[in-house]
């Protein structure tokens, strides 16, 4: 299997056991961390990779890394991690997003660095369609 898939392949085939895998019961104390799931994938097999996330996170502890809105738009907590110069060294800065934050962050990664009034209207469409 290594020789033939990529890291995303991967990460998504994990996805798919653990999710298969998890039945009733109590919650993993574990974390499932997450990166690459979303290597190479857009639309709706995006949208199902959240999907699956947000399952498997009913009872896990769950901690992805994506740029893809799709899967983003399924957490419960959003937080965005930026990378920057201080001092000649590069450190990255995190910040947990409230409802409003998370809104623009999702629009902004649909459509770029300049954030536009409808890529803030289908961002709140992608989350509202995530809850339920």
């Amino acid at each position: 299997m290594e020789k033939v898939a990529s890291g995303g392949e991967i990460s998504r085939l994990a996805l798919a056991l653990k999710t298969c895998l998890a039945g009733p019961g109590p919650a993993s104390c574990a974390p499932w961390y997450s990166d690459e799931v979303d290597a190479g994938v857009g639309g709706s097999a995006a949208e199902g990779v959240g999907r699956r996330l947000k399952k498997l996170a009913a009872a896990n502890q769950v901690l992805c890394v994506t740029h893809l809105p799709q899967i983003a738009s399924f957490a419960d907590h959003h937080y965005r991690v930026e990378k920057q110069e201080s001092n000649g060294r590069t450190v990255a800065v995190i910040e947990e997003l409230d409802a409003a934050a998370r809104t623009r962050e999702v629009g902004r990664m649909l459509s770029g660095q300049k954030l536009t009034p409808e890529a803030l209207k289908n961002a709140e469409q992608l989350i509202k369609m995530s809850v339920g």
